[in-house]
């Protein structure tokens, strides 16, 4: 892989990881529908440990997980709970995603990088939108969390698309989304502290 491909090949994978953050099956749904359909993305699994996501299978199995995650996150209580599993599933899906994009290249600088930046980024998201969500529910006894889900599941939505058309510029944007929501993270921690 040239380096030119594998540094866009890294930010888009920075940006599906930031948008696992959000909501844990939209970005591979929506990644395993382009391959599958050869659009917006020239990723060839064939041949890898990715390959399944290049099946009719993978597109609806994900597709149904997707749309029921989505509705899951509109019932006061569920959502919280959802919260708890999404959690680990977000970092898994956040490597996952990265790793995805970046196969071809040096396999140990494909799964450091999944690791480190993709985990991490979806893992800092998550984090956060669960706090804001906690706020949420102790604020409005749940009934404003699901303003919250939608802010999530329209940021995971934009977020996969531009990643998928625009690499660079949704890196861009996943870096200011985290350090928005690091910063409300931060003023929200310092007010339940007082």
């Amino acid at each position: 892989m040239a380096v030119e491909t594998t540094i866009v090949a890294a930010l888009m994978g920075i940006s599906l990881a930031s948008a696992s953050g959000f909501r844990v099956f939209l970005p591979p749904f929506l990644l395993s529908l382009a391959v599958r359909t050869d659009t917006l993305v020239s990723l060839d699994l064939s041949g890898t440990e990715f390959a399944v996501f290049d099946s009719n299978a993978a597109v609806l199995i994900l597709g149904i997980a997707c749309l029921a995650e989505f509705g899951g996150y509109y019932v006061p209580w569920l959502d919280n709970l959802l919260d708890s599993i999404a959690s680990p599933a977000a970092v898994l899906s956040g490597i996952g995603m990265t790793s995805m994009v970046l196969v071809g290249s040096d396999p140990i600088m494909q799964w450091s990088f999944a690791i480190i930046a993709g985990g991490g980024s979806a893992g800092i998201i998550q984090a956060t939108t669960v706090l804001i969500r906690g706020l949420s529910s102790t604020l409005t006894l749940g009934f404003g969390n699901s303003f919250v889900a939608s802010g999530e599941n329209i940021a995971s939505l934009v977020l996969t698309l531009a990643a998928l058309i625009a690499p660079i510029i949704a890196a861009v944007f996943a870096v200011v989304v985290i350090i928005l929501l690091v910063r409300q993270a931060i003023k929200i921690d310092k007010s339940e502290s007082i």
